[in-house]
């Protein structure tokens, strides 16, 4: 079991959750699990090829998975995961 971290611009899909616990055996069965439990996540956390998009950033504890194995990385139990989408923008 997994605790995931939910961000505030994703909160209004997880009932205003900060974190939640969600099953899975890797980070994709994690975000899949996630999208299951609260169906609108989905298109923010899962493109159409079944992956998560460049423009979201998922630690496990505290490493990116892309230094890892992506949405392969192994999720132990208690682990935490955190979704942190890239967000654009700034003032000139």
């Amino acid at each position: 079991m997994a605790i995931v971290f939910i961000p505030t611009p994703l909160r209004k899909f997880t009932n205003q959750a900060s974190k939640v616990e969600i099953p899975g055996d890797t980070v994709i069965e994690v975000i899949q699990a996630l999208s299951s439990a609260y169906p609108p996540l989905q298109r923010h956390l899962i493109n159409p090829d079944g992956k998560v998009p460049n423009f979201i950033n998922i630690f496990v504890d505290d490493d990116d998975i892309r230094n890892l194995q992506h949405e392969q990385t192994a999720i132990k139990s208690s682990t935490i995961v955190s979704i942190i989408p890239a967000i654009a923008g700034g003032a000139n």
